[in-house]
């Protein structure tokens, strides 16, 4: 095979030095070297110019698109060392550490306004309309319950307390907008060129820059970076776009939303129906199918029931095919109308605000990404890659939500993004762990989780080979407000052929976000149910009820607890 390499850089007047690993010494030391840099086992091992094409079949195709033409341009001058593409956290963490490393850096960042025309400034969706917002909301509906609460621990006041909707929209965006001076500062520091301009692929390195005046400019680098990320998507029916809002829109929306149907069923729109009751509004939420696709079921299902405690109703087995607006207003009042997915049955409530939370879809389209070749799986927008987040061009990578089957997290992308600039400019090998990435949704009761849910573990390692240890728990603090004592649960599942290791840690409980983070840590490093059992508790938290469980589920012993 490398005979016909030879003679294509023949072909194109290009001299190639060959080194034949089986004729010399350290030949299998070389190979192994090669295979960790590059994640190719097979000979050829083909470099261009210190970047890495491929076997032969990759160097042919690298012809044919024009892309080894390029490569072979002796000390191509490009005005970056690595360019950027979208300012979320996964590819700040990228851009700074390639500034860090000596390099010259440019991040391309442009937010086109949501069909509300909501915008926001840098830092991506995690900053702006996602994880900070989310979580300062999430509080502001803790600290309601925490007065219903106080009353029962002794605390006594008069006056009507009510929420201000205003207050704490105000307050939270005043916060985002900080931490948006300070990505720009943290840029500028470190010398890293911010361009707020949306950037597309025209050529092999190189990008158009298109800012909001229109106005173009050309950049050229060694490497590219794409960080886009994902925006909320929408249903494609009548109304939607122009009556309802996203999570896009909602932690800066100017009213107080009113009663609000949530359409979906994901981590998002439980999180958001879950805070909205707790600032005491009416919630609805449309349910397609199950909720929180992807994650335990059981989890997912007492997650819901804690909702409905708390005032959520919960309307199943039933989609929109319509929004009609009866009255403007902020809010107005929206008719929604809406078909079961089991029959012909429709029904039709009236809200004054819709929220959809359906899904996101990667912003891989537009970019140019087909011009250069790299592909994408046409179905959701998300890129494939292989463990170095190497796309299918081998000077540009991919990190963050983009990214085929990796967990859409805002601390993943920023490992990824870290570890990727230190191998492409630091000369080092870490490569980023997506295994047993632990993760929490911030519904009023928190559900952490970390590994496999029981259904994927029962997939992975059959059934008969678990043990699943489970227990309802009280907090403590809840035992002088008198809420509910069966509302809280654990689980771990463990698997019985591996001396019974912790491959799902499970919580729904207050602070169920600190509790996880330390669990995680420890199942990194093996953790096992006898770990657990020799660990010794702190009381009274929460977190000890892991290192007292006794009942497992194939016992069929109850777990609920009596009386109060």
């Amino acid at each position: 095979m490398w005979k016909k390499v030879k003679e294509l850089f023949s072909s194109l007047g290009v001299e190639c030095n060959i080194l034949e690993l089986d004729q010399v010494d350290n030949g299998a030391s070389v190979q192994e070297v090669l295979s960790e840099i590059t994640h190719q086992n097979t000979v050829p091992n083909i470099f261009v110019n210190k970047v890495h094409v491929g076997g032969c079949d990759r160097t042919f195709q690298a012809h044919q698109s024009g892309l080894l033409q390029k490569l072979l341009q002796e000390d191509p001058a490009y005005d970056y060392d690595l360019i950027v593409i979208g300012g979320g956290s996964g590819g700040l963490a990228c851009a700074q550490e390639a500034a860090v490393l000596g390099r010259k850096v440019m991040v391309l960042d442009f937010v086109a306004p949501s069909p509300q025309g909501t915008s926001w400034g840098l830092g991506g969706t995690c900053v702006n309309v996602g994880c900070v917002p989310k979580k300062l909301m999430h509080q502001a509906a803790l600290l309601g319950q925490a007065l219903t609460d106080s009353r029962r621990f002794g605390w006594e006041f008069s006056q009507q307390v009510k929420h201000n909707w205003g207050t704490l929209t105000e307050a939270v965006q005043t916060h985002v907008g900080s931490l948006n001076w300070g990505c720009r500062l943290s840029l500028r520091e470190k010398a890293v060129a911010y361009v707020n301009a949306h950037g597309e692929f025209v050529e092999h390195h190189k990008v158009k820059a298109t800012n909001g005046k229109g106005q173009k400019t050309c950049y050229t680098a060694a490497k590219f970076v794409i960080a886009t990320g994902e925006r909320p998507r929408y249903l494609g029916i009548q109304g939607d776009k122009e009556y309802c809002i996203t999570s896009d829109d909602l932690f800066s929306l100017p009213y107080c939303p009113g009663a609000t149907l949530v359409v979906g069923a994901s981590y998002v729109a439980l999180e958001c129906a879950g805070f909205l009751a707790g600032l005491g509004l009416e919630v609805t939420v449309m349910v397609r199918s199950v909720l929180l696709r992807g994650f335990d079921q059981e989890m997912a299902e007492r997650l819901g029931s804690s909702l409905e405690r708390l005032g959520v109703r919960f309307l199943r087995k039933f989609v929109p095919v319509a929004v009609l607006q009866l009255e403007k207003g902020s809010p107005g009042r929206l008719k929604v109308v809406a078909r079961s997915t089991e029959g012909p049955e429709t029904v039709e409530g009236v809200y004054n605000t819709v929220l959809l939370a359906i899904g996101r879809d990667s912003c891989t389209k537009g970019i140019g990404l087909e011009k250069i070749g790299v592909k994408i799986n046409e179905k959701n927008g998300r890129i494939p890659v292989n463990d170095m987040e190497q796309t299918t061009v081998p000077y540009v990578y991919a990190v963050g939500d983009v990214l085929e089957g990796k967990p859409q997290l805002t601390p993943v992308a920023m490992q990824a993004g870290k570890l990727l600039a230190r191998r492409l400019f630091g000369g080092r090998l870490e490569k980023c762990d997506y295994v047993n990435v632990p993760t929490v949704v911030f519904t009023p009761l928190e559900y952490g989780c970390c590994g496999l849910s029981e259904e994927r573990a029962a997939q992975e390692y059959q059934r008969e080979n678990l043990e699943v240890y489970h227990t309802v728990f009280w907090p403590l603090e809840w035992t002088v407000a008198c809420r509910d004592n069966n509302a809280c649960y654990a689980k771990i599942i463990c698997n019985k052929l591996d001396n019974e290791r912790v491959i799902g840690f499970h919580i729904l409980g207050p602070n169920a976000g600190e509790i996880t983070q330390g669990f995680a840590a420890a199942m990194k490093c093996g953790l096992t149910k006898r770990l657990l059992d020799d660990t010794v508790g702190i009381h009274p938290t929460c977190a000890e009820v892991f290192t007292t469980l006794e009942i497992t589920k194939s016992s069929g012993l109850d777990i609920m607890q009596k009386g109060c």
